[in-house]
This record gives structure tokens, C-alpha cells and sequence, in this order.
């Protein structure tokens, strides 16, 4: 099942979910293990283990009799409050949540383990010994929704129309794959080129497989026609700006299969639309809708002393997260020349007080985040090792010298306040270093223009997080506003960098690799829609990306991305934010799930079932 590039970039106090499905390092031997063997497989991943046998009959986190019925209805993750496209593939639009719901991939993801990946439309797939080509042997049952096979053809026009007309966050991911060869209507084979090679088998098995047909006919743009895909729902009831719902398909060809087996339960997935937070609540307790992933400090500690919660009919629960914390923070505009200035950027840094916000905002559940990686083995920590040294070592003169040493921390303060004064003079040092004065209380860029600063955003509820830092940047000068937008305007200006400072949460892989690219490299800078919010463009960090997706083992994984960290973070490119280990979810009591959680997912809707026992119960409350 396709899960989208970026699953991971919904704005908001919390670190709200937006769109790279993404996760921690593996911890711990699986169960069962198989390595990488020559010819053809029924799973492949990164490094070429896998826990589940070509045997296996279902994943250890589902139950595989659940019962199939029933409805839930949800909020999405991603950051705008409305829609107008049903193709969620190209640049243009906002497309709706649950769009994966509609494609099936050649295979699909494990979510209990890094990386791999196991047979859905593919019922093997072989990986060159050099990895510079992958072949896949193609289902016979494989059907799209109207009754039409899913060949190999569909395959090669994926890759194709992807290549040409898809989201930055495709074509960059897809550069290196030179061709999908058709051998025959049930086998493809991707070549690649480049030195980049070690994830594309897998990048590519997770691709959305398009029929070449429909497409044919249709034009691959913006649109509100349902497309015809091959997943386990199609499109039922919409209105732009309120809800879009997912019918389960009764006849979904691939509802016995090992992969998906105990999944995609419920009959009907609605995802429902509202203008902010403090509404979505608000229908969530009067039972608008269903299930919500809790992001806000404020509402988790205060918001659910309400009847429903506390009779029992709303079920509230902390559930652990394995996964990467992700990048959530204040993302600073290097592009625009004010910022260019590294100086400057870690002002921005030392003005900031989270201790502050975390005891007088955020009722103390978060945690600081340090790292790009936060949350997992990839995070620097302490002086670089043997491994860093001589990935670090090559660039020495060109980066700090705090590179070789504890990597950056951004300041701790006692979080009353009271050391304020002593935080701002180390920041007013770093602006006059820079060049920008004081005059008449107001602060200068060395050309003689104000130092202003804009927030953009869409949404009022980050308001109380941004005012108290507006607060401490006009102690040192500095004039700073916040733009509010409409979540289209917003798209549309981080699309194509037009701000000063925006607020966004990016989640990492376990297994970090050619979408590092899309979030640091030096090309992304400069392409619209890309991930690189910052505008990151150092030939360092390019050469510490390639040595990351060059990575033969998972130990050169780590080294790489533990030296990319130290760089990154020395480079002040953003204001980092906060995160918790865990899912808080509160939900209305008439829901279902497996014993065992996946490691590094939630779980819920995927594994969930409607239950009608509770469901009975609530009605007769």
C-alpha cells in the first residue's frame, strides 16, 4: 500500500503530523530473520534482512479475524483545513487526507520493522547483486477497481509520469532511477544509475502503481474526479472544506494476502475538515467525529474534563512512539540575505526560551529537541566518534570548530524568566557582531534597513507560542510580526519560500537516505515544493548526504548521519522545537485493536475494528 513520501508536516504546537512516513532505528533482532540471498524474493529492505519467512501468513500487530463493518471518522495530518484535489502526486493543489487509501505499490511497508517491504502487487522482486537494478514479478490477480489488471505497463508509466510531472518530493527521490523496462505484461524492471543506489529497490516497490490507461485519457493534473486505482477503498461522499470519505471495496483483490491481512477493517474512513484546533475538539466531544491524535499540551491537560471523557464513553490513551521525533521548529529563510549571516540565525536560537514555554504553556510534557534525528540512533551525542572523525575530518576548514567537540545545544534557561537579561546580551552580541545596530531602540541590518522579522502561519491556536518570543526579540531590537494567511495562501508561500520564519514539523526514516536530499541538499534549495524550508545549500552537508545514502551497513548509516547532525546543527538553520516519545489519543469507545502495537506506528485506523459490543454499550449510556 502506497504511503506517502512525506507523511509528516502538519504545523502546530505539538508537532502536528504532515506528510514522509518516518520513523526510528531499529532496536533490538527480530524475531525471525532471513538474510539477503540471491534470485528472487518475497521482501526486500536496505540492508537485505527481513523478520517475516515467504511463508508468513499475516503481521504480528494485526489480528487477523477481525471483524470487517463499521465506520471511523477522523481528523487528518496534514497542514490545511480544507482540500480541492484528488491528486495528491503533483505540486499543484491541496489534496485530500486517506488519498493512500486508493493506490496499491508493487509492495508494502513492515511497520515493525526499518525498512522492509513484502509482496502486495508483486509477488517477488529481485535485486542485482550491485543494486543497480530490481526486478519485480507482478500478481496475476492484481485488478484495479473497475476490473482492469494491473501490468507491468502501469508500472513503467508510473515511473514515468512521476518523473515528469510529480511533486518535487518524487522527482527528486526518483533522479537516479534511469528506466522501468517492461520484459513482459507481469514483469518490470527498474535500472538505475548513479552512485546513489542502495534504497531505490525499495523507494521504487513503494511507488503508487497509476493505471496507464485511465491516465491516458484523463489529464494528470488538480482535479476532483475520483481516480481509479487498485487499493483497498475508493472514494465515496465529499464536500470540499468539511469531509471526504473512503468506501472499503468488498471486491479489493488483495484482501487475503499475507500483507494485508487483518488490515483496512472498517467498512467506511472519513476524514473530516475543521478551521482549527480548538473546533476539531470541540466536535470530537460531541461526537462529530471519532479518533484524534492529541497535539496540543494545553487541551491534553485541560481540554478532556468533560462528560464523555469522564463516564467513559471517550477513551483517552498514551501509547509509546518508537519512531524518529522529527524536525519540528522554527524554520529560518537562509535565501533571504538578512539571514544569511550564521551569526544572526543563532541569535534567533538564544532568544528563545523553551524552558519557559514548556512550564507556562505546555504543562512541562515535552522534551527539548537537540537534533535533526531526535529520537533515534542517528542523533550526534557527545564528541564524534572514530567513524565521524573521518567523515568530519576532509571538511575541517571549512566548519567550526564545535563540529569536533559536544555537537550545539541550544541554551537551557531556569524557565522562570529570571535569566533572561544574561541569555539576550550573549544574542544582542551576536547581532552587533554581525553587523546589526541599535538605533533609537530599533534594530539595523548593516545596509541601514529595520530588522524585521515576519512569523507566517495559518492558525491562531500558535499564537500563545510566538507572541511571549516576540516578546524577548523586541528586547534586542528586533520587529517581529506575525502574518496569519488562509491555508491556501500558506501552501503557496512555503511552497515557493516566501517567508521569514514558518513554523513546520518534517519526520525522519528509520533508515535515512535519498530523502535527505530533499530536506538539505543544495539542489532542493533552490526547487519549489521541496523540503529544504531553510534553504540549506553547503557543500558539506551535500557530501555528508551522499556518504548517508551511500551507506552499506546500518553502522555507516549511523556515522553518516550522526556527522550530517553535527553540521546541521552548527549551521543554526532553524529554532527547534519540542517533542514526547508517545501517541496521545483519545477516541470514542467503540473501537477494537490487536494486542500487539506496531513498533513504530500507532496503529490506528490501519489495524483498528469497529466494535459492535461497545458500540451497543455507548448507545445505551
Amino acid at each position: 500500500m502506497y504511503t506517502p513520501a512525506n507523511s509528516a508536516c502538519r504545523i502546530s504546537v505539538f508537532a502536528r503530523v504532515a506528510t514522509l512516513a518516518s520513523l526510528l532505528v531499529f532496536a533490538g533482532s527480530p524475531a525471525v530473520a532471513t538474510s539477503a540471498a540471491p534470485g528472487p524474493r518475497h521482501g526486500i529492505s536496505v540492508f537485505g534482512d527481513l523478520k517475516y519467512p515467504p511463508d508468513f501468513k499475516h503481521f504480528d500487530y494485526v489480528n487477523p479475524e477481525a471483524p470487517k463493518g463499521g465506520r471511523i471518522s477522523l481528523i487528518g495530518g496534514t497542514s490545511i483545513t480544507t482540500f480541492d484535489s484528488f491528486n495528491g502526486f503533483i505540486l499543484k493543489g491541496d489534496p485530500a487526507n486517506g488519498l493512500e487509501l486508493l493506490f496499491d505499490s508493487l509492495m508494502v511497508r513492515a511497520v515493525d520493522e526499518p525498512d522492509a517491504v513484502y509482496g502486495l502487487v508483486a509477488e517477488s522482486a529481485e535485486v542485482a547483486s550491485d543494486r543497480r537494478s530490481v526486478t519485480f514479478k507482478l500478481r496475476e490477480a492484481a485488478k484495479f477497481s473497475d476490473g482492469s489488471p494491473v501490468t507491468a505497463e502501469d508500472v513503467a508509466f508510473t515511473l514515468t509520469t512521476l518523473k515528469e510531472k510529480g511533486h518535487p518530493r518524487f522527482t527528486l527521490v526518483l533522479r537516479d532511477v534511469k528506466s522501468a523496462e517492461v520484459i513482459d505484461p507481469r514483469t518490470v524492471r527498474y535500472v538505475f544509475e548513479g552512485d546513489n543506489v542502495r534504497d531505490l529497490p525499495v523507494e521504487v516497490a513503494a511507488l503508487p502503481i497509476l493505471s496507464k490507461a485511465y491516465y491516458s485519457a484523463k489529464p494528470f493534473e488538480m482535479s476532483l474526479d475520483a481516480p481509479l486505482g487498485s487499493g483497498p477503498y475508493k472514494i465515496g461522499d465529499f464536500k470540499p472544506g468539511s469531509f471526504v470519505a473512503y468506501q472499503r471495496r468488498p471486491d479489493y483483490w488483495a484482501r487475503d494476502l499475507p500483507v494485508t491481512r487483518g488490515r483496512f477493517n472498517f467498512d467506511m474512513v472519513r476524514y473530516e475538515y475543521f478551521r482549527d484546533r480548538t473546533i476539531e475538539l470541540e466536535n470530537l466531544l460531541n461526537g462529530t467525529y471519532d479518533f484524534r491524535e492529541e497535539f496540543t499540551s494545553k487541551d491534553w491537560a485541560l481540554g478532556y474534563d468533560k462528560p464523555p471523557v469522564k463516564d467513559g464513553r471517550i477513551i483517552r490513551a498514551t501509547l509509546p512512539d518508537a519512531r524518529p521525533s522529527g524536525t519540528q521548529g522554527f524554520f529560518i529563510n537562509s535565501r533571504r540575505e538578512k539571514f544569511s549571516d550564521i551569526r544572526v540565525r543563532k541569535a534567533l536560537d538564544i532568544a528563545y526560551d523553551f524552558e519557559w514555554a514548556n512550564k507556562n504553556l505546555f504543562y512541562g510534557l515535552y522534551q527539548r529537541t537537540n537534533s535533526y534525528f531526535e529520537n533515534s540512533e542517528m542523533k550526534a551525542a557527545g564528541p564524534p566518534s572514530t567513524d565521524e572523525i573521518a567523515l568530519l575530518e576532509p571538511f575541517r576548514g571549512k566548519l567550526p570548530a564545535e563540529v569536533f567537540g559536544e555537537p550545539y545545544r541550544p541554551p537551557m534557561t531556569e524557565g522562570t524568566g529570571s535569566d533572561e537579561r544574561k541569555f539576550l546580551r550573549e544574542a544582542s552580541g551576536l547581532l552587533d557582531a554581525a553587523g546589526f545596530t541599535v538605533k533609537n531602540g530599533r534594530r539595523y541590518t548593516p545596509k541601514g534597513e529595520l530588522f524585521d522579522i515576519e512569523f507566517l502561519t495559518f492558525e491562531q491556536g500558535f499564537d500563545r507560542v510566538i507572541q511571549p518570543y516576540i516578546g524577548r526579540l523586541e528586547k534586542l531590537g528586533v520587529t517581529a510580526t506575525i502574518r496569519r494567511v488562509d491555508p491556501a495562501q500558506y501552501q503557496n508561500r512555503t511552497k515557493t519560500f516566501d517567508f521569514d520564519l514558518t513554523i513546520q514539523r518534517y519526520a525522519m526514516r528509520l533508515t535515512p537516505g535519498i530523502e535527505l536530499k530533499n530536506f538539505f541538499s543544495s539542489a532542493a534549495a533552490g526547487i519549489n515544493g521541496s523540503f529544504n524550508l531553510s534553504g540549506v545549500a553547503d557543500p558539506v552537508v551535500d557530501a555528508l548526504v551522499d556518504k548517508a545514502m551511500a551507506a552499506k551497513t546500518r553502522a555507516e548509516l549511523i556515522a553518516a548521519c550522526r556527522a550530517l547532525d553535527r553540521v546541521l546543527r552548527s549551521g543554526h538553520y532553524w529554532v527547534p522545537h519540542w517533542y514526547k516519545a508517545s501517541h496521545t489519543l483519545a477516541h470514542w469507545n467503540r473501537f477494537s485493536w490487536p494486542a500487539t502495537k506496531p513498533k513504530y506506528d500507532r496503529g490506528a485506523p490501519d489495524t483498528w475494528w469497529y466494535d459492535t459490543a461497545k458500540a451497543q454499550a455507548i448507545r445505551t449510556q
